[in-house]
């Protein structure tokens, strides 16, 4: 009983290990944005109909296909795998979703899984080429600030450059990603195309272009991370071959560069002497409080404009707001900026304008007004105060006391009553409804006795379900009908894309053969298939046009060709499959 047992287990443990496992295997799952990414979908059984997941944030290059066959002490071992390398195009989590894939009319799934895109990473932009040398050798992506150590809101420069030697090419480039300054105020400067320059890099002659300039104003102290910018460009780089004259035959590579990260330290402004009424102001201010007019008659108005000129963080603190007496009523400010942001720094003026409309006949003071800033080139806090301010309104009434105006108050005009707030009616008057009552009528019948002539239909539609569901040679030839018509949709939206369509064309002519004839991927071989179809009533020239257009799908992936080469054998496709489909 023990032996029987121990070999039911053993059976038990070998149906486990013979399961099918379909996979998802990549190279990492947190990148920057110029590395690279492999991904593997790995099978333990050979299958059908192979479906990638979208690959959204990335540029996918492939798939390369591998097959792995061996025979270990009686003992069969079989992987086929797809991988594909992934390109990021932006920064942030993404999610690899499902592949699926058809192993013995079962489909299988992978798991998804997440991939992080960060910045650039250092060391991961140098690509060599095969014959030793350096394929971004004499280019350099170059992040030049202005100031590595300025105070909170003092402004710096951040200028990107993409530096060339003269013994080095650069063919198209395209900006990978976009540097983020989660710590600063940030405003790109437009400074125009200034075109190819001439400069120095490292003490060696170069060429250089602008790529992008910042201004910053830091937004906190400590030490603050500038990100790099990452750019792919096309170079050439030699190869192992050689012309008629002995010169190197050259070939072009993408490669990523990426300027490193950056790190300065931001200095606090000084608490020794800080103003209490400093709202953060950091440059050379000037600051003045004007009104449009100073004696007014009673209704008319004015206008009060407190104002900050001069050259620092503009954008980046509030004006102080003018106290005024109850007697002067004061509406919510107009903000107006006539500020230009040059790569130097902010400058111009800001200001608000506030409208004040008098309600009595008096002279009232608008109290005088403080502004603070910390001046950058002193290295200390000033203050600005304006000058007291008296209104002068002529005519109108005359300010009374409060005590008077509470009398005033209690004086309340009765409220007359009107219709509309008459006392509401409490009887109500009740009329019967001339209406058939529900129980006994036909409908309580009919739907009484409905779910019983229902049960009928019921039980013949279930027996018909059942039937379908059991022919199991039906099902298969309808969904590989199914997948037939979706391939060879999915061919037809990939035109012009060469590996993508002849893959969907192949998968499609594959399922009409399965459809029709009734046989596994492993039975497809040429003669079989040619020797099926004409049993099958078909004509000899359409199955070697067939055949012809099977060839092409296996020879086109490692071959040139061209659009109209794709669209010639599409529509050769669907003409062969539609003239098939009468035959047989």
């Amino acid at each position: 009983m023990k032996k029987y047992l121990l070999l039911l287990v053993l059976l038990s443990i070998q149906g486990l290990f013979a399961q099918v496992e379909f996979t998802a295997k990549p190279s990492k799952t947190t990148l920057g944005i110029n590395e690279r990414l492999r991904v593997e979908f790995i099978m333990t059984e050979d299958g059908d109909n192979f479906n990638p997941p979208s690959f959204e944030g990335f540029e996918a290059a492939g798939p390369s296909q591998m097959i792995s066959n061996s025979w270990v002490n009686g003992k069969r071992t079989f992987s086929k795998t797809y991988t594909y390398v992934l390109t990021p195009t932006k920064r942030g989590t993404f999610t690899i979703g499902q592949a699926t894939i058809e192993i013995g009319g079962e489909t299988y799934k992978t798991l998804p899984f997440k991939v992080t895109v960060t910045a650039a990473v250092k060391g991961a932009d140098g690509s060599t080429d095969g014959s030793g040398q350096s394929a971004g050798e004499g280019i350099h992506v170059v992040a030049e600030i202005s100031n590595a150590n300025p105070y909170v809101n003092e402004p710096i420069s951040v200028v990107y450059k993409l530096y060339v030697s003269h013994n080095s090419s650069v063919g198209s480039t395209r900006q990978l990603d976009v540097p983020q300054f989660n710590d600063f105020w940030s405003q790109n400067i437009d400074s125009g195309n200034k075109g190819v320059q001439n400069g120095t890099y490292n003490g060696e002659s170069y060429r250089y272009v602008v790529i992008q300039e910042v201004l910053l104003y830091p937004q906190k102290a400590g030490r603050l991370e500038i990100e790099p910018l990452s750019m792919e460009m096309d170079v050439e780089v030699p190869t192992n071959r050689r012309d008629f004259f002995g010169r190197p035959l050259m070939r072009t590579k993408s490669i990523v560069k990426a300027s490193g990260r950056k790190y300065i330290n931001v200095k606090p402004l000084p608490e020794n002497g800080r103003p209490a009424d400093f709202s953060g102001a950091v440059g050379d201010f000037d600051f003045k409080v004007t009104p449009s007019k100073t004696t007014l008659n009673n209704g008319e108005s004015l206008q009060l404009t407190v104002e900050v000129l001069g050259k620092g963080n503009l954008k980046l603190f509030t004006l102080p707001k003018p106290v005024v007496p109850s007697a002067l009523e004061m509406y919510d400010p107009e903000h107006k900026e006539k500020v230009s942001v040059p790569l130097s720094g902010m400058r111009g003026s800001i200001s608000d304008i506030y409208t004040i409309i008098p309600q009595n006949k008096g002279k009232y003071p608008i109290k005088p007004l403080s502004f603070s800033y910390f001046d950058l080139s002193e290295k200390k806090y000033k203050t600005f105060t304006s000058d007291e301010i008296m209104i002068d309104v002529q005519g109108g009434p005359v300010a009374q006391s409060d005590a008077t105006e509470m009398q005033q108050g209690a004086q309340k005009q009765a409220v007359q009553t009107t219709e509309q707030f008459r006392f509401i009616d409490l009887d109500t008057t009740l009329k019967p409804m001339n209406s058939e009552d529900f129980f006994g009528s036909g409908r309580f019948y009919l739907f009484l006795f409905l779910p019983f002539l229902l049960i009928p239909v019921i039980v013949l539609l279930k027996k018909k379900k059942q039937a379908r569901d059991n022919d199991v040679a039906g099902n298969r030839i309808r969904k590989s009908s199914k997948l037939a018509k979706k391939y060879l949709s999915e061919a037809k939206k990939q035109l012009g894309n060469k590996e993508l369509f002849y893959v969907a064309l192949e998968k499609a002519l594959h399922n009409f053969l399965k459809a029709k004839l009734n046989i596994e991927t492993s039975e497809m071989t040429k003669p079989n298939i040619q020797e099926l179809l004409l049993s099958k009533g078909a004509k000899q020239e359409t199955v070697s046009e067939f055949i012809q257009i099977m060839n092409n799908c296996e020879f086109a992936r490692y071959a040139p060709s061209s659009g109209t080469a794709m669209q010639q054998d599409y529509n050769h496709a669907v003409s062969v499959i539609t003239a098939l489909e009468k035959q047989i």
